[in-house]
Parts: C-alpha cells; structure tokens; sequence
C-alpha cells in the first residue's frame, strides 16, 4: 500500500493497521500552521506510524528528522521513506522502542517541531509530554503538536508547557504547546 504526501511523492504503510497515517487533510492542517518555520528546522517524530509526517517535513525542507516508533515492521518502512525523500543535505534516523524510554537517548538535543501521534487510547500521552520537558528536548521557541480523539484533551497540566492552539478535524484534534512564555509568568516584587 502507499500514501501520497507533498510534491506528489509516493510513500510506502503498513498493510495492516498496525499503524494509522495521519489523515491528509491533518498533514496539510500541520504545515500550514507550521508554515515558514520547517526549513532548516529538527523535526521529532513520536509513535511516528508510516513515517508520513517525517517524509513531508524532510520534503518541505527540515535539516535533521528524527523518529521513534515500537514496531520493528513499522521502522523498516520509515527508514524507507525517508531514504526516498531526503535531500544530501538532510539527515534522518529511525529509532526503534519504547517512546518513553528511547526519549531519554535524545536527552539534550532540542527539537524546533515535535509532532506525536500515539493511539488514540493509549496512556501515553502524560508521560511522554512530561518526558520532553524533563529532557529539555523542545527548542526555546519551538512547538508540539500532539494528535488525538476530539472527545478529550490527552493531558493535565505540564510544567513550562502552555498551550498555545487548538484544532479539530472531524475525528482528529490537535493540541499545540509551547514553552510557557516570560509574559504570562506572574511578577513577583521584590521588597
């Protein structure tokens, strides 16, 4: 089976759904909110399926993709993917576990995007957004999208994370964050 991303490049899925590419119309959403800032940017991958968003950020011009996936079958097809669509100049990697423990290999490096699309009923939603603020993996002024059912909001409250938009699309929601900016912190006076 294969999945059309941006430019009209042709991707390879899974067969099975084993892994559920975000939906067209998501992608596309994605980018346009995100447009102007995927050049040149490193791009996080979580539960990342297919590799369908890698593949689009890698062709719309991010300099370093990263994706995590659990499935072994799932990661050979990313790796795949990304070989076709890369650039010379751009580089990729296709980590293959556990999210919430192979986000602890990254600890340090800082990502401009993070997009994670885990299923939809999974508890991973809490554990993987405290696990990039406590590995410090979102850049300054970078941004999160993590995509799921409309019907709840996947987290509590994360510390230093705000958010800062909101969309739903049919059956998909995505929730933004960012770092919780200087001005919405309280003053605090000093005597």
């Amino acid at each position: 089976m294969s999945l059309r991303i941006y430019g009209n490049r042709q991707i390879k899925t899974l067969p099975t759904l084993d892994t559920r590419p975000t939906v067209a119309r998501v992608r596309e959403a994605v980018f346009n909110i995100w447009q102007g800032t995927i050049t040149d940017c490193r791009w996080l991958d979580l539960c990342a399926g297919t590799g369908a968003m890698a593949a689009e950020a890698l062709c719309r011009g991010a300099a370093e993709v990263i994706a995590i996936e659990k499935w072994n079958r799932a990661c050979i097809i990313i790796e795949e993917n990304l070989q076709q669509v890369a650039g010379e100049d751009q580089t990729f990697q296709v980590v293959q576990g556990d999210v919430v423990k192979r986000l602890k290999i990254l600890a340090g490096q800082q990502f401009d995007r993070i997009y994670f699309d885990p299923p939809y009923a999974s508890n991973l939603y809490q554990p993987v957004l405290e696990a990039i603020v406590n590995h410090q993996l979102l850049a300054p002024e970078g941004e999160l999208a993590a995509e799921h059912s409309p019907n709840r909001l996947p987290v509590k409250a994360i510390t230093d994370l705000e958010i800062c938009r909101q969309k739903v699309y049919g059956n998909t929601a995505l929730t933004f964050y960012r770092h919780i900016s200087s001005d919405a912190l309280p003053e605090v006076s000093h005597p």
